[in-house]
């Protein structure tokens, strides 16, 4: 072996496998004096019995040893500690052998004779790679107790099947357009589908294009040199690059002005992102999960989106249905809000809603969905000054009036056709358990029009 390099001293315990005992002195040697905790093997019984102690962090073998390889070590390390990375040493005339060690799992390889410098250097490499993994893996663990399918509440057949959908296209890699009713949850789905994917170690980057103005938002998204236009005091790296190996949502994308869904049009196809005032693309991977209440394909009609942009957005679509037509799921709601609502006020003495309150929750139209229900719960849990809280504790809407079930059963009424419309869709809605795009499949009609048929629908 050549020369010595400083080091940072590292603990790190490496096992040298090669069957020239001088030489495997030499690197042990070397890597000692550079902070490492360094055994070396010279029989293939011994290295085999040391690459089954679990306690090394990484291997270091020679290739061509009498009795076992180095392929044979590399192998039974790899079985046993997947994460453990192995460096290769080989001469000049077996690299073949090398190049095949790195398709079985090595980390690198080194063509004799190397310094124990550039050795020490792979080493660091192979070790801060496995600190990202295992970093990534529990940041994924954490993100997908938090917000892994089993977070949503699907009592009901409606929500069963937008988790089963959920679940089954957060590992597709293409875009997916959520949709329903301001409030219904399509945020918690939106990260429910990242937690479950391939990208959940990424990053999850989240932005509302209704809440911010046009100029804002394109710099927010695809970034800005130092320039670009008046305040651009800095180069600033767009959504889409913070987003990069992970996720973005694009919260109320329906309402995102012409300008910009060309250019969102663009990132889709090309996978390339331009910041505003710059002169070159930047490749980018990420998966896009768009959410909107608005009908997109009439907003396409009206010339308000661009209808390629719909497409494009739409490799699947899922639907969440309003909470006043799953009211199955309200009580599961209830107790997950209830415990939230608790930790954020320990002081509070509420276990649980009595029934007079329950009954009123279980009643209400909840035109704000899931979102409303929580507030609703929270208020209780703060307002209330008993074990149960009770109706003067939910907020004055919930207790007002009781949600009707749809009805088609007019008797012996005269009723204007408009009302008739009007009952029967809800009624039609219902039955499929709040699913707007399939009520239009039942009843033979578009969007809109189900939509103008439920507009007098009071009960909301």
């Amino acid at each position: 072996m050549e020369g010595l390099a400083p080091s940072r001293s590292v603990e790190c315990r490496v096992l040298v496998v090669e069957d020239d005992a001088a030489l495997a002195s030499t690197i042990t040697d070397g890597l000692v004096d550079l902070g490492y905790d360094a055994v070396a093997a010279t029989r293939s019984a011994d290295a085999l019995a040391l690459v089954r102690d679990t306690s090394f962090d990484a291997v270091v073998t020679d290739l061509r040893m009498p009795g076992t390889d180095g392929i044979e070590v590399l192998a039974l390390s790899k079985r046993l500690v997947p994460e453990r990375p192995v460096i290769v040493m080989t001469a000049f005339g077996a690299v073949d052998t090398a190049v095949e060690s790195l398709r079985r799992g090595a980390y690198h390889y080194l063509l004799k004779p190397f310094k124990v410098a550039e050795l020490d250097l792979f080493l660091k490499r192979a070790l801060d790679d496995r600190a990202v993994r295992r970093e990534a893996r529990t940041l994924k663990k954490a993100f997908g107790d938090r917000y892994g399918g089993n977070v949503l509440v699907a009592q009901s057949e409606a929500m069963r099947e937008v988790r089963e959908l959920a679940l089954r296209v957060a590992d597709a890699d293409v875009p997916v357009l959520l949709t329903g009713e301001t409030g219904t949850g399509k945020g918690l789905l939106a990260r429910v589908i990242h937690a479950e994917s391939t990208r959940a170690a990424g990053p999850f980057v989240s932005v509302n294009c209704a809440a911010l103005p046009e100029n804002l938002l394109e710099s927010e998204l695809f970034g800005h040199v130092k320039g670009a236009f008046t305040g651009a005091t800095s180069n600033r790296q767009g959504l889409f690059v913070e987003a990069d190996g992970g996720t973005l949502f694009l919260d109320e994308v329906g309402d995102m002005v012409p300008a910009l869904q060309a250019k969102l049009l663009h990132v889709l196809e090309q996978r390339v992102v331009r910041a505003v005032g710059a002169s070159r693309d930047r490749e980018i991977d990420v998966r896009i999960v768009a959410a909107t209440h608005r009908d997109l394909r009439e907003r396409a009609k009206e010339g308000l989106f661009r209808e390629d942009l719909v497409y494009r957005l739409e490799g699947v679509a899922i639907e969440i249905p309003p909470l006043r037509t799953r009211r199955d799921d309200i009580p599961l709601l209830v107790d997950r809000f209830l415990e939230g609502a608790k930790a954020a006020n320990p002081k509070s003495p509420v276990e649980r809603l009595a029934a007079e309150a329950m009954n009123a929750v279980l009643g209400h139209g909840w035109p704000g969905n899931v979102r409303e229900l929580e507030h609703a719960v929270s208020r209780a849990v703060l307002l209330g000054r008993d074990v149960e809280a009770r109706l003067g504790d939910l907020p004055p809407a919930v207790g007002a009036k009781r949600m009707a079930r749809a009805e088609v059963d007019f008797g012996d009424a005269i009723v204007p056709v408009r009302e008739i419309s009007r009952r029967y869709a809800a009624w039609v809605l219902e039955r499929v358990g709040g699913r707007k795009t399939i009520a239009c499949e039942k009843l033979g009609i578009d969007a809109k029009t189900l939509n103008k048929w439920l507009a007098d629908d009071d009960r909301d």
